[in-house]
């Protein structure tokens, strides 16, 4: 069960970094569940693992991480 608590975290943190780069609308939702779950162990490993958490992911730093990981995928795939 533990698990499906945190595919769902990873999607809602996704779409929230698809929504703030404004990348959004061109991620799937199984793009939005990686990047939430990548920018999550990418976040709390640069940042740390402070603030609220929810299913093991420490939200604020997951969020960044996740922003991050979203902004730079995207600016390599989309160069023009």
């Amino acid at each position: 069960m533990h698990w499906l608590w945190v595919l769902i975290v990873g999607a809602i943190i996704g779409a929230i970094a698809g929504a703030i780069t404004s990348k959004g609308k061109s991620m799937g939702w199984i793009s939005n569940i990686v990047a939430g779950l990548v920018g999550s162990s990418i976040g709390e490993a640069v940042l740390g693992s402070w603030g609220p958490q929810l299913a093991g992911m420490a939200i604020v730093p997951s969020i960044i991480g996740a922003v991050i990981l979203v902004w730079l995928v995207s600016f390599i795939l989309f160069r023009h």
